[in-house]
């Protein structure tokens, strides 16, 4: 678990990179209604937990740069800063129905701000908390209401200039500033994730287990989720993925109601969400427990890509230069074997390969599955740097109607593993789930 001085910390971080007189409004997520009294699971807002690791629905974080101190004087120092929290307040009747609530009385200890609010204050408290800031920061785009809540607040500081009232002059995006913060982990998410992906990786060797012709997509999605609530993670981190046969070459396929047949690859993508970090795994596996020649021969070919662009994913080094190594490794591959023809430079040229690989190598991972943060920087690719967590994930997919031979058509196969980048290199978050032929093999006859 993250301490809380950590949030405190990255608080007193965001903080001391903006301008003297800032404030920062960030909102935590709200409860989405599902119809008739009843509401999805509660997902907090990523930037907001981010920033205080607070898991209720309708709160809001301020932050100032440009606090008072106890002599009415205005601090010298730029790290100096004051942070309220709107909350929900306590309340009996609520907290039988809806769960325990922190309440405002709890929130300083417990949270390590300043000063708690009650919500329901928050319209009227904004003004003064504005008041006199040069600029204000929160995330532009995020949540029209929100920023109408934001924009009135400064009108009401706009119609009193008799009040010595002053209105901030520059409204600024937060993302750029702690999006950046978040792109690299401490150690404390690193053990986080560490977990996720060690919990994932279980989930996924369960599903290899009970796979067999018979079974349903379903079934093995039954399987996984299973593990993750049993091992501490009470959701997943996206919708899970089973999709066997011709399935498999739908990239988000997540019907996972047909039954597994014999001689089918089964591709499944599925990751935990624990303690609000992302684990992201994706393995192909045969149904029956056995690889054919021409699943293997795509199969190792992906394998070989992965491991390959693995090597490049180290510091200094970048997407792009790993995903053209993929590319090459899988152009040449296909193009052996007469699922491409032509010259290797031609095709990467002519980016032919993208009707069997067509999406990226792989993401940021962290608060998100596809998490926050730039992938370039003034226009040129970004080197990678220690702290770092990314997917890496080729595929190949062929699809029924594609102009290949029929001993190729209805593969569809996809690896992908979470790194860290180190000092040294990069350590595979997610070693644990076999995934070379012959350890997979050798898992699924212990069925």
């Amino acid at each position: 678990m993250i301490p809380q001085s950590e949030y405190l910390q990255r608080r007193q971080r965001l903080m001391a990179q903006l301008p003297q007189g800032s404030a920062v409004l960030v909102a935590s997520g709200v409860n989405q209604s599902r119809g008739n009294d009843t509401e999805f699971p509660f997902s907090q807002d990523s930037d907001f937990y981010y920033l205080t690791g607070f898991n209720e629905p309708n709160a809001w974080l301020y932050m100032s740069n440009f606090a008072l101190n106890a002599d009415g004087s205005d601090p010298s120092s730029s790290q100096n800063h004051h942070s309220v929290l709107f909350c929900q307040p306590k309340d009996k009747a609520m907290e039988i129905w809806h769960g325990l609530r922190l309440g405002v009385e709890q929130a300083c200890d417990a949270l390590l701000v300043d000063e708690a609010m009650e919500i329901d204050d928050l319209e009227e408290a904004l003004p003064e908390l504005l008041n006199n800031h040069a600029q204000v920061y929160f995330l532009l785009g995020s949540n029209g209401d929100d920023e109408a809540l934001i924009f009135s607040a400064l009108q009401v500081l706009r119609s009193a200039p008799k009040q010595s009232k002053s209105a901030p002059s520059c409204i600024v995006d937060l993302a750029p500033v702690l999006h950046e913060m978040r792109l690299i982990k401490s150690a404390a998410e690193i053990q986080v994730m560490q977990k996720a992906a060690d919990i994932s990786c279980e989930a996924h060797k369960r599903a290899m287990l009970y796979a067999k012709p018979g079974v349903y997509e379903y079934q093995l999605e039954g399987e996984i989720l299973h593990e993750f609530v049993m091992s501490g993670a009470r959701t997943p981190a996206y919708n899970t993925i089973v999709g066997s046969g011709v399935n498999a070459c739908i990239l988000h396929y997540t019907n996972n109601h047909s039954a597994l047949k014999d001689g089918d690859l089964v591709l499944i993508d599925a990751g935990a969400n624990y303690q609000g970090y992302a684990a992201d795994i994706t393995r192909t596996f045969p149904a029956n427990g056995k690889f054919t020649e021409e699943q293997a021969t795509l199969y190792n070919l992906v394998l070989q890509s992965q491991l390959q662009a693995m090597e490049i994913l180290v510091p200094g080094g970048t997407f792009k230069q790993a995903t053209d190594k993929a590319v090459e490794i899988i152009c040449t591959g296909l193009i052996e074997l007469g699922i491409l023809s032509g010259s290797l430079e031609d095709n990467v040229k002519n980016m032919t390969w993208r009707a069997f690989f067509m999406h990226g190598l792989g993401h940021w991972l962290g608060l998100n599955v596809h998490d926050v943060g730039m992938y370039k920087i003034n226009g040129e690719d970004r080197p990678l740097q220690p702290g770092m967590v990314l997917t890496v994930e080729p595929g190949i997919y062929i699809d029924h109607d594609a102009d290949v031979e029929d001993k190729w058509k209805g593969i569809g196969i996809r690896i992908e593993d979470n790194i860290l980048i180190t000092e040294q290199g990069n350590v595979v978050l997610t070693a644990a789930v076999p995934k070379t032929i012959a350890d997979i093999e050798a898992l699924m006859a212990q069925r």
